[in-house]
């Protein structure tokens, strides 16, 4: 089924443990069951599983002891760096802290508890709406609301008080089967129907 359902959109997932104290720790993770569900409310959902060995991953740990979470969209440049911040690490111990400085950081994200990666050029500062539990397993749909939105003022223009988003300036990574990623094409136009 995932070989099939493709592309599919990535949620690079930022949460915190110890949220406000001088013990938080920052967890980066990487989600493609990942999707836009609703507009009023602005929700968004992540699926997440366990951990090889059946563990809870840290980000359901980290949002349901927070109810906060940093969703951004990485870019094809940023590919690498989404799959070391999928490596399974023990809870307590950061992505962040294993990639260099330079390459990835963070920034205070205005009106938020949380930071967001100063180089994503889309970060969504969300709060926990609801999560459901299905499967054998289970998978946990994390339902997150929207509270605030960056957007790099170079990947937006605007006229006639239309905002437009350009996806190839964004080079958004999505994910494919397996080991597998993928840009986007050229982006295209077709108008809807009357």
């Amino acid at each position: 089924m995932t070989q099939t359902v493709i592309p599919r959109p990535i949620a690079w997932a930022l949460t915190a443990s110890n949220l406000g104290t001088t013990r938080q720790v920052l967890n980066l993770a990487p989600f493609s069951y990942f999707t836009a569900i609703s507009s009023e409310p602005a929700l968004l959902m992540i699926s997440v599983g366990k951990k090889p060995h059946g563990e809870v991953k840290d980000t359901l740990t980290n949002i349901l002891e927070n109810q906060r979470i940093v969703i951004h969209i990485a870019s094809e440049s940023q590919a690498s760096l989404v799959t070391q911040t999928a490596a399974t690490l023990a809870h307590g111990e950061s992505e962040l802290a294993e990639i260099d400085t330079n390459l990835l950081n963070t920034t205070t994200f205005d009106q938020f508890d949380l930071p967001r990666l100063a180089q994503c050029d889309i970060a969504y500062g969300c709060e926990l709406y609801e999560i459901k539990e299905i499967g054998n397993t289970p998978q946990s749909l994390i339902f997150v609301e929207v509270k605030t939105l960056f957007l790099n003022d170079n990947v937006v223009s605007s006229s006639n008080e239309r905002m437009t988003i350009h996806a190839e300036k964004i080079a958004p990574l999505a994910r494919l089967g397996a080991n597998e990623y993928s840009g986007i094409t050229q982006p295209f136009k077709k108008n809807r129907p009357d």
